[in-house]
């Protein structure tokens, strides 16, 4: 009598499990898959190994694809822009394939001009970032024969559409979590436009930690901005200067943080003594401030070479495994938190009152 054979897992490997498994970024699975030969020896056999052992389908090579990605941003005006551009690169760069940047000047959805744009000079593929195409020009591209993954979705989405994401939720959840362990009780979220999913999506996860602590949330410190400095200077500002102000801010993007920083500075406010601050993305500048920036580190590059993969197996005609990708985040420690202090022996300065230079008495 023959022993079975152990069951396999019935889900189609993908990239990011594969690069999960091992221990490995999506970028240096992708380069295993690409034939670049700026990988170590050991971790290509590495990977090689789990791919044949996950029976992953490899696109076929004698299709060589010819054409051009155009990457549509809704903004492009930041250093997590930079992040997405350069996962992307990564992949178009090892096929040859040239890539077009757009932007949609703040909008989510594309105009039809730009759609007729796209259908004249018909590209491989249209990665849509933190931007979608309406249902009736999603048909018209299908119709047309052109791919588009979206990475980051803005908002709800139909699940044919394919996305490649990361978890907002839990990343709200990590954040408020780290401060609540540090024994913040009084903790404000200054998240992105109410309007963006995954704006909701990390105060929800920071509702959940809450819930988790038994602590109820003071709807006054919840707060929506738009992910840059200019919010999170502006709701900090007013959040700071009130007399039951709040010990933690928990900022929806690193550059919101920026503004958080800023605005504790002005009110001559230590960090972390007198505040403890937690951004999201880690952005390279989150470790090049000082204080060096606590954050949640959301794998944009990761989620840009995964969605651009996907991408050009669609060119292909080699449908996703999934259709809805999602990366796991992470929970950067840095200098920006500690435990909350004595309130008795914190006095915030007047509006425009000078911070402390290093080496002065408070």
């Amino acid at each position: 009598m023959t022993s079975p054979s152990p069951a396999r897992d019935p889900r189609p490997a993908t990239i990011a499990s594969i690069a999960e498994e091992l221990g490995v970024s999506v970028t240096t699975v992708s380069k295993v898959l690409n034939g670049r030969p700026d990988v170590a020896p050991d971790t290509r056999e590495r990977v090689e190994a789990s791919l044949a052992r996950h029976r992953y389908r490899r696109r076929s090579k004698r299709r060589t694809l010819k054409g051009q990605i155009d990457l549509v941003f809704h903004e492009l005006n930041s250093m997590w822009s930079m992040e997405i551009i350069r996962g992307v690169d990564t992949v178009a760069s090892a096929a040859r394939i040239e890539v077009v940047l757009s932007q949609l000047k703040g909008a989510h959805r594309p105009p039809e001009e730009w759609l007729d744009g796209v259908l004249d000079h018909r590209p491989l593929g249209v990665l849509f970032v933190m931007s979608s195409p309406s249902q009736s020009q999603q048909q018209k591209l299908r119709r047309a024969q052109v791919p588009f993954v979206v990475v980051d979705t803005d908002g709800e989405i139909a699940e044919s559409v394919p996305v490649v994401g990361s978890n907002n939720w839990d990343g709200g959840l990590l954040a408020t979590r780290h401060l609540l362990e540090l024994g913040h009780r009084r903790i404000a979220v200054v998240s992105g436009p109410k309007d963006v999913m995954c704006s909701r999506a990390r105060v929800a996860g920071f509702r959940v930690a809450h819930d988790e602590a038994g602590i109820t949330v003071d709807p006054s410190l919840v707060r929506y901005g738009n992910f840059y400095v200019d919010a999170g200077y502006k709701h900090a500002m007013d959040l700071l200067s009130r007399p039951d102000r709040p010990t933690a801010i928990f900022a929806g993007s690193d550059l919101q943080a920026l503004g958080v920083l800023r605005a504790a500075r002005r009110l001559n406010l230590d960090v972390p003594g007198d505040l403890s601050v937690v951004g999201y993305d880690n952005v390279p500048v989150a470790d090049w401030v000082e204080p060096a920036l606590t954050t949640v580190g959301q794998p944009l590059c990761d989620m840009a070479t995964v969605a651009a993969q996907m991408l050009l197996d669609l060119a292909r005609g080699v449908e996703p495994a999934t259709s809805r990708i999602d990366l796991a985040n992470e929970l950067v420690v840095r200098e920006s938190t500690a435990p909350p202090k004595s309130r008795a022996t914190v006095t915030p300065a007047a509006p425009g009152g000078r911070p402390p230079r290093r080496g002065e008495a408070r």
